[in-house]
């Protein structure tokens, strides 16, 4: 990686990885909670031209259609935010630990342990939607599939929070 540091400044390159990993979880939150909608709120009809207001647009989608997509953009987010780690372990957390921000600290180590929860989550989640036509599972891939969303939006907002505290760049 150090022909890249030759065109760009480490705090460039550190910024664009971060960059990247907030698109990510951006695109993860969106399809989880389209689809998360779709399991909880299903719409009898589908949501074409016609009448219909924003929610019923909103949770008309078909679900199955975003499970690769939710599932690699989990992979992928969980891969930047590993990357990311190293350096917030040195440059955000010891600060925050230093300041005795102890509850931002147990929030953001509450995000750590649910990303690695629903990354081993992943292979019965794509069981279940994969699976999609058969009713026995309902139940399983809603609750999966809400459980999920939970756990995204969290680990979104306690991301942004914690950099909120002391982000990149401070």
């Amino acid at each position: 990686m150090d022909f890249i540091l030759d065109y760009i400044s480490v705090s460039t390159f550190w910024t664009i990885l971060f960059i990247i990993h907030g698109l990510l979880a951006v695109a993860l939150l969106g399809a989880l909670t389209h689809q998360a909608m779709s399991v909880l709120a299903p719409v009898r009809q589908s949501a074409g031209p016609g009448p219909g207001n924003f929610v019923t647009r909103f949770r008309a989608v078909q679900g199955a259609g975003y499970t690769t997509a939710i599932c690699v953009l989990w992979i992928a987010t969980f891969i930047f935010g590993a990357w990311i780690y190293a350096k917030y372990r040195i440059y955000v957390r010891i600060p925050i630990e230093a300041q005795g921000f102890w509850k931002t600290q147990g929030v953001f180590e509450l995000k750590e342990h649910l990303s690695t929860i629903g990354l081993a989550a992943l292979p019965a989640y794509w069981f279940f939607w994969k699976n999609a036509r058969n009713p026995e599972y309902d139940g399983a891939r809603r609750w999966l599939t809400v459980t999920l969303a939970g756990m995204c939006w969290y680990m979104f907002l306690v991301g942004h929070i914690v950099n909120n505290v002391r982000g990149f760049g401070s």
